[in-house]
């Protein structure tokens, strides 16, 4: 059986990864695992003196692993295996250890960070299996799952990334019960929007009567089906509020290098206003 990985970070987080880890677990039928993942910026003598940093370190990861055991003993999960680490640089850890070939999905809670690219966005970038990011800022009665699509690609790479978003959305519709719903985004500057030379509606129109064929394959309902135009970013987070998405199930291309430092893409920027937990699914399960 495949298991769900989660990270928990005491001082890094809001929403209880734990928990909400153990349960979406036990729908997707995964065997949860927790990785505590403990690390304190050392100072003054314990950073002089490698005996008493040693000792301080052991003091953190003790304390964080009592607090794992507690939240465990509280949901009556003793089972459940967890291992707990000092590890400064997380990311780098993680995207080694998290491989397709052990692990299903990895979950987290959004990290809230000043940062010009935060821990999640570097997460985004170079994970190998779906990473489910969880709102600090969840939606009341939340149940619907939205899942973002590019109908209009004609790239092989960006076409198997659509299936495989179609996947995990279908996936987490059918072990959580919410009804599924598909967002496309025509992208439209907004310059051109304000200066009103294209008419919107003709292009939500022609846009479904294009691809007509692909989301009867689907099979979803024509409410179910929504078809917007403007900025991907903002269109699919007022989209996910106001269908009460617990869930938003995006691809993400990955770039890398300058080019994508640049950039950026949509799983990265939508994170900075969103309110439903997204499921961000990597290009390289299409590779």
């Amino acid at each position: 059986m495949s298991k769900l990985f989660i990270i928990s970070q005491q001082h890094q987080q809001q929403t209880n990864a734990i928990k909400e880890g153990i349960n979406l677990a036990k729908q997707l039928g995964l065997v949860p695992e927790i990785m505590s993942y403990s690390y304190e910026p050392l100072s003054g003598d314990a950073y002089y003196n490698p005996r008493i940093a040693g000792v301080v370190r052991e003091q953190v990861r003790a304390d964080d692993s009592a607090a794992v055991k507690q939240q465990l003993s509280v949901l009556n999960a003793n089972e459940v295996q967890f291992t707990n680490m000092w590890c400064k640089h997380l990311v780098e850890h993680v995207c080694e250890y998290v491989t397709p070939d052990k692990y299903a999905m990895m979950l987290k809670s959004i990290h809230e960070s000043a940062c010009f690219r935060p821990l999640d966005w570097q997460l985004i970038r170079h994970i190998k299996v779906p990473l489910m990011l969880l709102s600090n800022h969840p939606l009341h009665k939340a149940n619907s799952i939205l899942m973002a699509l590019d109908l209009g690609t004609s790239d092989p790479l960006k076409q198997a990334l659509n299936q495989d978003v179609i996947t995990q959305a279908q996936q987490l519709a059918k072990a959580t019960g919410c009804d599924l719903h598909l967002g496309y985004v025509v992208r439209f500057p907004q310059i051109l929007r304000d200066m009103d030379i294209v008419n919107t509606h003709t292009l939500v129109k022609e846009a479904y009567q294009r691809y007509d064929s692909k989301i009867a394959k689907l099979g979803l309902d024509k409410e179910h089906v929504h078809i917007l135009t403007g900025n991907a970013d903002l269109c699919l987070f007022e989209l996910s509020c106001r269908l009460k998405a617990q869930y938003l199930v995006i691809g993400a291309r990955q770039r890398e290098g300058i080019i994508g430092f640049m950039l950026g893409n949509t799983a990265e920027s939508i994170l900075e206003r969103v309110r439903s937990n997204v499921l961000v699914v990597p290009h390289r399960l299409a590779d």
